[in-house]
């Protein structure tokens, strides 16, 4: 029989676990946005607009060294214009100055630098004839429908391809029953938001130990997808990808989605080296609650920070910000009201 005595402790420790692990999952609130650096605004906003459907929201200068610090890039002078897709945003940055790295143009689906986001469409068949009038590389041979035999995602329709700069972007067509009830809602147009953004990882258990018991997301589903289908979808013989789905509180705002490729193997790993202004530098915008308390115990863990310290930059939407970068090299700005 246990004694009270040890009842008491386990108790202690129950409840002490209880608030770490509520405490973690307040944290990751919402994705406020996803960030892309291109390497000319113009262009990339006009296809952006014309393309896909987004409406630009604003544009401004930045040259300041409070955003300096934040993005770990000293002496930058960027141009960011935001754009809205339905109730998602998504901000682009050319760096004027330093200028990055361009996308290698031998990047593949299953290279740990990968990360896109899926663009939900009402049309599948009229979105594809749209964006093949545009200055786009397929990374898909056509739309592929997952099959019945995986069930969890059974019916839905994607397209994967690359923009002009070479950022991996997807189509995303959900039937009736799948998706966010959003998606479902009459008089919409073509191109309706973003739903998800996905990044190549290494290790599903690695990753989900610093998104969701560190960054606070909830995992909110999995499966793996291989066949045909998977193969034709990311130009990939033999795909076979582990795919983990992870949520913020908030249900408003893309989710976030691990694509660990079991085969092929020979994914790249992210180099070392990779900063903001480079083109495959795409990151998310997630909103904590209490980023002081957070940049200490990611310090604890030995993340790997892009910002020297937490700073505020003058004319933004937060009162600080601190960009890190996760197990495979993925950045991440935090930010808080």
């Amino acid at each position: 029989m246990i004694s009270r005595s040890t009842r008491s402790i386990f108790a202690v420790i129950f409840v002490f676990l209880w608030l770490v692990a509520g405490n973690a999952l307040s944290r990751a609130l919402e994705v406020k946005a996803i960030t892309l650096s291109v390497s000319d605004l113009d262009r990339s906003v006009a296809f952006f607009e014309q393309a896909l459907g987004f409406t630009k929201t604003g544009e401004k200068l930045i040259a300041d060294r409070d955003y300096d610090y934040a993005v770990g890039v000293f002496g930058a002078r960027v141009r960011r214009a935001s754009l809205k897709l339905g109730d998602e945003m998504v901000h682009l940055e050319q760096f004027v100055s330093p200028a990055g790295e361009r996308v290698p143009a031998d990047s593949r689906s299953n290279d740990l630098w990968f990360q896109h986001f899926a663009i939900v469409v009402s049309d599948m068949e009229n979105a594809f004839a749209h964006v093949q009038k545009f200055a786009i590389t397929g990374i898909s041979s056509a739309p592929q429908t997952i099959p019945e035999s995986n069930q969890a995602a059974a019916g839905i329709k994607a397209y994967k391809f690359r923009d002009p700069d070479g950022h991996p972007l997807e189509l995303l067509w959900f039937p009736a029953d799948k998706g966010n009830p959003k998606w479902q809602q009459p008089g919409g147009g073509l191109f309706l938001g973003i739903d998800h953004t996905a990044i190549g990882i290494s290790s599903t258990e690695r990753s989900t130990q610093f998104y969701s018991e560190l960054l606070g997301f909830k995992v909110a589903g999995g499966t793996v997808n291989t066949g045909v289908t998977q193969e034709q979808l990311d130009n990939a013989f033999g795909a076979v990808v582990r795919i983990t789905g992870l949520r913020p509180q908030r249900e408003q705002g893309p989710g976030l989605e691990f694509l660990q490729y079991l085969t092929p193997s020979g994914g790249r790993l992210a180099p070392l080296d990779k900063r903001v202004n480079d083109l495959v530098a795409t990151r998310l915008v997630l909103e904590v609650d209490n980023l002081d308390e957070l940049a200490e115990q990611l310090s604890s863990r030995n993340v790997t920070f892009v910002s020297p310290r937490i700073t505020a930059v003058p004319g933004e939407a937060y009162a600080k910000c601190l960009m890190v970068k996760d197990p495979d090299g993925h950045m991440v700005m935090l930010v808080q009201r």
